[in-house]
């Protein structure tokens, strides 16, 4: 048997021929507690090599040494589904010459794998490998469960690096990588941190405000008629989309409604609904934290899947299109229901899509919860900052004064009317919030395009603009 092992980063790097202007990707299934992606450039930085495009499944604050390969050549061009805060501010500060590139995960990977955006080196964090590149999430001291996000890096990449800190005897089993995708295994001190996967709120909200809204939120499936047996469904993990998860848990569990499955992202939550029974089956792209982890690990019936399968536009198949119902999250939505979740209210890269466009395309009920003011701005708005997800995608918007029905959707509008839930007009929540917070004041903006954020068919649908200069 050959080993795929080799000495050291650095040796790997050069077998796969990495050279000036080339593109290296990474994935971010250890979130806020990965070590790979600075590991990597440093070393790619020590070889002198420059001018790299790095396609990333998502970067946070962790990542924040990779604005120092910037600022010194050694990557010019950025491609994300998502950046946390630290770095969207220096993204919105102008640090790159060449505009951002935003995708959804589905459609990030549909555009590695039809070529649109080809990958000459893929680095592949695994907390479990052995010598031939078999490699797992579901093992290890830095088990972060499903890869789900690296399936597609690994599959289309032109050169496989996987880097791991436990190596296991050959063959591993239950692999999600397999060795056939693989050409050099590299053995590091660590990868990462698995605490890190936790970054955000996974805990149900206290608020009574969220509370409110959670209780709404669940009315609102109830009433829609698409809670029934073989019900699937998607929520995020924000406090107030897991509230209403458990009050529509308790529907569930009361009317013995048995589902299907459970998508997206997996917190604890949905572990626990899978094990009342609420569910027959969890789809997992990526796990939300430890509890979810575990359960994949050990449950046969909690199901990692890979990011195309998940969300990929243009699929033979993707789980999102079979989903009845999504909670989702918004920064701001304006008044023709598109979402911003790219930028805060001062126009500054905080967030991105993730799965949020996929799934929203998907199900047949796309559902926002929101309050109806934030940070002492209105959630709704005449035009957001950014149209992350379009109005077309979005059946309703939640929020604790008020439920507001897209005009595409007088069925459901009259559903909920019918089930005496206060249905008012979008322009009545915005006048709403108004009347609290008086109307802001526009959003100043700088003269530089610093992200291109592109939709589910790959061409752009919106841009953002830099901050304006001090």
């Amino acid at each position: 048997m050959e080993s795929k092992l080799v000495n050291n980063l650095s040796d790997a790097i050069r077998a796969a021929g990495l050279k000036d202007g080339m593109t290296v990707s990474f994935h971010h299934h250890l979130r806020n507690g990965d070590f790979i992606l600075n590991l990597v450039m440093d070393e790619i930085a020590n070889l002198g090599i420059r001018d790299l495009t790095v396609n990333a499944s998502s970067l946070f604050d962790i990542h924040m040494p990779l604005m120092d390969h910037i600022r010194n050549g050694v990557v010019s061009k950025l491609l994300t589904d998502y950046v946390s805060g630290g770095i969207g501010r220096y993204i919105s500060n102008g640090i790159l010459s060449t505009p951002v590139e935003f995708r959804s995960h589905g459609t990030r990977a549909t555009d590695i794998a039809c070529g649109r955006t080809p990958i000459d080196v893929a680095f592949i964090a695994a907390p479990a490998a052995d010598c031939r590149g078999n490699c797992t999430g579901k093992l290890g001291r830095a088990a972060c469960g499903s890869m789900g996000y690296a399936i597609p890096d690994a599959m289309y990449a032109k050169k496989v690096i996987v880097l791991t800190d436990e190596l296991m005897p050959y063959p591993l089993a239950d692999w999600a990588i397999s060795e056939n995708f693989v050409d050099y295994v590299v053995k590091v001190d660590e990868i990462g941190d698995p605490k890190g996967i936790l970054s955000g709120t996974t805990r149900i909200t206290r608020d009574p405000v969220g509370l409110v809204m959670a209780d709404m939120a669940a009315k609102v499936i109830q009433a829609s008629g698409l809670l029934k047996d073989g019900f699937s469904f998607q929520t995020g993990a924000g406090g107030a989309t897991l509230a209403a998860a458990a009050s529509l848990k308790k529907i569930m569990l009361e009317q013995q409604i048995a589902g299907s499955f459970a998508l997206g992202g997996i917190t604890g939550y949905l572990v626990e609904m899978l094990r009342s029974g609420c569910f027959r089956q969890l789809m997992d792209v990526q796990c939300f934290d430890l509890d979810a982890v575990k359960s994949i690990r050990e449950d046969p019936r909690h199901r990692e899947i890979a990011a195309a399968h998940y969300a990929g536009p243009g699929t033979r198949g993707a789980v999102v299109d079979s989903l009845d119902v999504v909670i989702l999250g918004a920064t701001e939505v304006d008044t023709d229901f598109n979402v911003n979740v790219h930028t805060d209210s001062s126009g500054c890269l905080m967030g991105g899509s993730g799965g949020h466009t996929d799934a929203a395309a998907g199900a047949k009920l796309t559902m926002i919860i929101a309050p109806l003011v934030r940070a002492r701005l209105p959630i709704v708005t005449d035009r957001v900052g950014c149209i992350s997800t379009p109005g077309s995608s979005i059946d309703v918007l939640v929020t604790q004064r008020g439920i507001a029905v897209n005009p595409g959707r007088a069925d459901l509008a009259h559903a909920l009317r019918a089930a005496g839930l206060p249905v008012v007009d979008i322009q009545e929540l915005k006048q709403k919030a108004e009347s609290i917070t008086g109307i802001p004041q526009p959003v100043a903006k700088g003269d530089k395009v610093v992200a291109h954020v592109l939709g589910r068919d790959s061409a752009i649908q919106d841009t953002v603009l830099s901050l304006p200069q001090e």
